[in-house]
């Protein structure tokens, strides 16, 4: 997603400096060198768990690390991104939900998931995508307010009848 791949061995994980504190300096790093700029979103939760190999409350403790060194801010239910409170943000042309949810549709209508079969799992989501639970979440709803599935509580997401979605398949 952001064009490197990072290696969990430069973290030192018998040494006095905490995990979050280390992969925190790497963030700084790549903002010191230009890799990420005001506005780009800051490496997910979901993608530091994986790519340090730390627990998804190290990683929340990366991104409190980098607020209170001043280098990114929060944006509730969308992440955290380099720079101050207020910095526009790098234009993404679809919220990362949306971009999710357009592509579980297209399965869909490709036939690769055929009605009254269950889509991929809210873990199977952050698995594949890298993402926090919220966003997994959210993707689904997407998929559910155009009509592309129905949640069947305690069993999971089902895939609609094709006469049930939606007739302007661009959204």
């Amino acid at each position: 997603m952001y064009g490197f791949v990072y290696n969990p061995s430069v973290l030192d994980r018998e040494g006095p400096v905490p995990i979050y504190k280390q992969v925190a300096e790497l963030v700084r790093d790549q903002i010191e060198r230009g890799e990420l700029k005001a506005g780009d979103p800051v490496p997910s939760e979901a993608a530091l768990e994986r790519d340090y190999e730390i627990a998804r409350t190290t990683a929340r403790r990366v991104a409190r690390e980098l607020r209170e060194q001043g280098l990114a801010y929060t944006v509730q239910g969308e992440g955290t991104f380099v720079g101050q409170p207020g910095t526009p943000r790098s234009p993404r042309k679809l919220p990362l939900y949306q971009k999710i949810a357009e592509e579980v549709a297209e399965s869909i209508q490709r036939g690769e998931i055929p009605p009254n079969r269950a889509i991929p799992g809210e873990k199977a989501m952050m698995r594949q995508y890298g993402v926090a639970k919220v966003t997994a979440r959210q993707a689904v709803a997407h998929l559910r307010e155009q009509g592309w599935v129905f949640t069947v509580s305690y069993r999971g997401t089902y895939v609609n009848e094709p006469e049930k979605w939606p007739t302007n398949r661009d959204s």
